[in-house]
């Protein structure tokens, strides 16, 4: 059978599905950057709770200051303040790479690609954020702003205290100050985009719009943004998403730049070899052409030979008496001869 040559390994050349040993460390070193990141943007914390001011005002005076009647909902009732709590303290980490992980094993090699340098993208230009921006969340204002922190109201009841998300003894591993952009909003934002667009059940468009939803009201009932932050994430999702196709297609011409020499040479296929009359002989099926095209090309010299012989049988015809016949036979022979060639 003719040879064919095999498709690349995953991940072996650009839209191929890259492989999971690959993926977690780019991952991991994303994510370990993000979480550096936001410690050294700790900025001044005067600067931070001015700007927190600063967004509260200017939403007071829109009236879309959501958060205030929010927060005391979730302080007056523990049924929905102690939910919202573990919502926002969990969700976050298992939700997003729970998906990340669905679109590598299930979806196409493209799709997965595309959200994975989408969501990579959105959470360094949160980082860039934090780091221009830092931001006093609600929970931390004055006391005469009527906020209350629902993490450390409820903190009993789960592993957190009053520094964030974070468990108890942990909360100087965070930066309470990186509160514009929410990635809280901008990440469920992407887990509902993948789940509306891949997702092939009524329930996983259900969950697609209420996630995200249910998110954006957790993070500002918690008081741990504002409405704006909420937006904020939002916004940056968008400039994710505009920019992952031109970094695809950066990181496929680095890729194919500097792959191996050997990857680029393609396979050559053999030639295809057909089994002869011999037992174990084989022979090749371009040499039967040529001796094909052999044979088409000595005919006419044969048939310009028998023509010579002919005329030379007529002229000695003419000059013995019987000959004629024997020319006639030699004639009828010759041509049997060509014809038999």
């Amino acid at each position: 059978m003719p040879h064919t040559a095999s498709a690349p390994r995953a991940g072996a050349s650009p839209g191929g599905r890259p492989r999971w040993w690959t993926e977690l460390p780019l991952i991991a070193v994303v994510y370990a950057a993000y979480s550096a990141g936001r410690l050294l943007a700790r900025g001044d914390v005067s600067s931070a709770v001015d700007h927190g001011l600063a967004i509260l005002h200017f939403e007071q005076r829109l009236n879309i200051d959501f958060e205030s009647p929010l927060n005391d909902i979730f302080t007056a009732h523990a049924s929905i303040g102690i939910p919202a709590d573990f919502a926002y303290a969990s969700l976050h980490y298992v939700a997003t790479p729970a998906i990340l992980v669905w679109m590598w094993k299930r979806r196409k090699a493209s799709d997965y690609r595309f959200l994975r340098t989408w969501l990579l993208v959105s959470t360094l230009i949160g980082l860039i954020g934090f780091t221009l921006l830092p931001t006093c969340p609600p929970r931390l204002l004055g006391g005469g702003h009527g906020f209350v922190d629902t993490m450390a109201q409820y903190g009993s009841y789960g592993w957190w205290g009053g520094e964030a998300s974070a468990p108890r003894g942990l909360g100087g591993l965070t930066n309470q100050y990186a509160a514009m952009p929410s990635l809280h909003v901008g990440w469920a934002l992407w887990c509902g985009v993948a789940l509306w667009r891949h997702g092939r059940s009524g329930y996983a468009k259900a969950v697609a719009v209420l996630y995200p939803l249910t998110i954006t009201i957790v993070v500002m009932g918690t008081a741990n943004h504002y409405f704006l932050d909420a937006a904020a994430g939002a916004a940056v999702m968008g400039a994710g998403a505009l920019l992952a196709g031109p970094v695809l297609r950066l990181t496929d011409r680095l890729r194919a730049r500097f792959r191996p020499a050997r990857e680029a040479v393609p396979q050559t296929a053999p030639r295809t070899a057909v089994a002869t009359g011999n037992t174990g002989g084989t022979t090749n099926v371009s040499d039967k052409c040529e001796t094909a095209a052999r044979e088409r090309e000595r005919i006419p010299r044969q048939q310009s030979r028998g023509a010579d012989r002919e005329r030379n049988h007529h002229g000695a015809a003419g000059d013995r008496p019987g000959a004629a016949g024997a020319g006639a036979a030699a004639e009828t022979g010759d041509s049997a001869a060509a014809a038999a060639r």
